[in-house]
């Protein structure tokens, strides 16, 4: 099941068979440091896509060259089948790919509410608005918090957060870093949960994650990424069976 360009399992997709989004021999340059050799992977509309792998692997690398804040030095990024390797963070976010970054970087001194409303900034009012009642929807909580400063928030909350906030621009695309970093076990099973619940309303989303069992047991597709390539991909719970992930990632 090692994979290269366009050697993805059609038949294992439930979903569109044109990818909304394409990684095509994708690498990047940390100085000196090849941290991206070649990584290639699509995630079709509707799809949760995972990709695991082991600190240092790239995966981070790879999340921030889809957002447009990484340079990438070869190969492609395709959305919707348009090229957006050398578009800006900006015009990316106005096609519809929108990320929750690594350690959620709420803004501490602003309440819930205007966190919320910078999420909205490439939106009208009225979607603003429309936003912020779906945003205290799914997260009552927060609505409860909007006055408060996010800054004070629990770890758990300001995860909440983060999503929320990114949701307010209406991605086509939700970009998840790491979202179970530095939280306990039960905000772990609550955040995956969410994920879960958007996936499930029909949200495209690629999620790059740690905690390989929790991700794979979620993902519809599933992509390992070691010493910045991809080597493995499949479906999600088929890949927890595969022993080489056990090994490497199960502790199995």
């Amino acid at each position: 099941m090692v994979i290269g360009h366009g050697s993805v399992d059609m038949s294992t997709q439930r979903h569109a068979t044109t990818p909304m989004l394409e990684v095509i021999d994708l690498q990047s340059r940390h100085g000196r440091i090849q941290a991206l050799k070649g990584a290639s992977l699509a995630v079709r509309a509707g799809q949760l896509v995972a990709l695991v792998g082991a600190n240092g692997a790239g995966k981070t690398t790879l999340m921030r060259a889809l957002s447009g804040v990484q340079p990438v030095h070869g190969g492609q990024i395709l959305f919707e089948g348009r090229d957006i390797t050398r578009a800006t963070a900006g015009a990316r976010v106005r096609a519809g790919i929108v990320q929750v970054p690594e350690g959620r970087r709420v803004f501490g001194p602003m309440s819930v509410e205007d966190n919320l409303r910078l999420g909205a900034f490439t939106r009208s009012r009225r979607e603003e608005e429309e936003g912020l009642e779906r945003a205290y929807a799914l997260f009552p909580r927060l609505k409860d918090r909007r006055r408060q400063l996010a800054g004070t928030l629990s770890g758990g909350e300001q995860q909440m957060l983060a999503i929320a906030r990114a949701l307010m621009a209406r991605p086509r695309l939700l970009l998840l870093d790491e979202p179970s970093m530095g939280l306990s076990p039960l905000l772990v099973d609550q955040t995956f949960e969410t994920i879960q619940r958007l996936a499930k309303d029909g949200m495209t989303i690629f999620l790059v994650e740690q905690n390989a069992f929790v991700a794979l047991s979620i993902a519809d597709h599933g992509y390992v990424l070691e010493g910045g390539r991809t080597v493995l991909d499949g479906p999600g719970r088929a890949l927890l069976e595969d022993d080489r992930v056990k090994e490497a990632y199960l502790g199995v």
